[in-house]
């Protein structure tokens, strides 16, 4: 027999054994012995709540891997389509599979110049992208009705193919309808990365020349964003999608999720960071306020990693290669310099706190001229093949609706007072 853990109720002396399996127990045995006892995991770090084929993640070594593969391997070598055709459908396309995939995105990229002026159009001029991003893909919904036959799997194939295709389409029309400037549709000519670009900064007095180093550093960030297991706007969809809610609603759910600082927004918070820190001379004093609990170090540590994250070593070399073209990003001195201070000092190395990804991404991001509030929703148009993907997955495997417990904490059983009482 493998590895098991025994477990005695002792008030009853009555024992139970339990194989581990894949480090994990069956809480389904444990239930059986302690009916009605839970686990108390608040915010279900020790709790698997999804069997799942799509990343592999070893905190403890630094290692990500998509559907086995290492994402130092797919990092070097696919693009973002080849990516989300793996994850979404656990394999790497040939090349006839991959311009076939390719064109279908492409032929659904559009967005009907309706939802521009129905949608879009309807927002405060000051609205955040992110705001207007999750919006966007609820109205969806409302667009695509036929999006909620979630079991039928051709519908859910459509709809996969119908959200990869437009996220970048709407996150554009975000921006554009915030700086004033005119929709752009998509380019049937240009790439997945560079119609995305093309459709950003595309002036409508002359052509948009794609840089193509600019682009493959969007789409090396998009692949590294792609998918990373069980964090919190992948559970979100999850959840939501248990519940059998459209695509749509389940990936907007998950986008919101992904938009608290946190989370998706950090990479903005480390670029807030660094402009408050002000100056290279500054970095020092700003290490000594985050020992001494005054400052926040943003873009450090990870739930998950401890150890560096495989994703920010890529990205770290990325903005190097990015910064030849647009220039040196003033605040990237500041940066490695923070990230030099902290890897050789003893209070950081013992609480495990290695840059993430987010330490350098936004950097690129804003030398490539997004705007800030844009950076949680690159990170959501990367991150979308991951979500459907999970949501497919959920759906094939015919996954219960999700109900956690709680261990209650309030008032003992009260009776109501008369008002004149209270």
């Amino acid at each position: 027999m493998g590895e098991s853990i025994t477990i005695t109720d002792n008030r009853t002396g009555e024992t139970i054994e339990i194989p581990i399996d894949r480090g994990g127990i069956d809480a389904r045995a444990w239930g059986s012995l302690l009916p009605g006892i839970w686990f108390d995991d608040p915010s279900f770090t020790a709790t698997s709540g999804a069997d799942s084929a799509i990343t592999y993640l070893d905190g403890a070594k630094g290692l990500l891997r998509y559907r086995g593969y290492p994402i130092e391997q797919l990092a070097g070598s696919t693009s973002f389509l080849e990516v989300a055709h793996l994850i979404v459908f656990g394999e790497l396309p040939n090349r006839v599979q991959l311009t076939a995939w390719s064109d279908e995105i492409a032929s659904e990229a559009p967005i009907h110049e309706n939802f521009h002026k129905r949608i879009l159009e309807g927002f405060r001029d000051d609205a955040h992208a992110m705001g207007v991003l999750v919006s966007g893909i609820a109205a969806m919904s409302t667009f695509w009705p036929d999006g909620k036959d979630v079991e039928d799997p051709v519908c859910r194939r459509t709809q996969i193919i119908r959200l990869i295709a437009k996220m970048p389409t709407l996150a554009a029309s975000a921006y554009r309808r915030s700086v004033g400037t005119p929709y752009v549709q998509p380019d049937p000519d240009l790439d997945y990365t560079g119609n995305f670009l093309s459709m950003m900064f595309c002036q409508r007095d002359r052509p948009y020349e794609v840089d193509p180093v600019l682009r493959d550093a969007l789409d090396l960030l998009f692949v590294l964003h792609a998918d990373h297991e069980q964090n919190c706007s992948t559970t979100a969809a999850r959840v939501v999608g248990s519940a059998h809610a459209d695509p749509y609603l389940t990936v907007a759910s998950a986008a919101a999720a992904l938009s608290g600082p946190r989370h998706g927004g950090a990479n903005e918070a480390v670029v807030r960071m660094l402009e408050n820190i002000g100056s290279y001379d500054n970095v020092d004093d700003f290490i000594a306020g985050v020992k001494a609990g005054d400052q926040k170090l943003m873009g450090f540590g990870h739930r998950v990693y401890k150890n560096y994250d495989p994703r920010a070593r890529i990205v770290k070399d990325t903005a190097h290669r990015v910064f030849e073209v647009t220039g040196r990003n003033p605040l990237l001195d500041m940066a490695l310099k923070l990230e030099e201070v902290a890897l050789a000092d003893e209070y950081f190395i013992s609480r495990n706190l290695y840059p993430n990804v987010d330490f350098y991404s936004g950097l690129i991001y804003q030398s490539m001229g997004f705007p800030v509030e844009m950076f949680t929703v690159l990170f959501a148009i990367g991150r979308t093949p991951g979500w459907l993907a999970h949501w497919d997955e959920l759906l094939v495997n015919e996954s219960r609706i999700a109900r956690p417990r709680q261990t209650y904490s309030g008032r003992p059983e009260r009776t109501v007072p008369h008002t004149d009482q209270r």
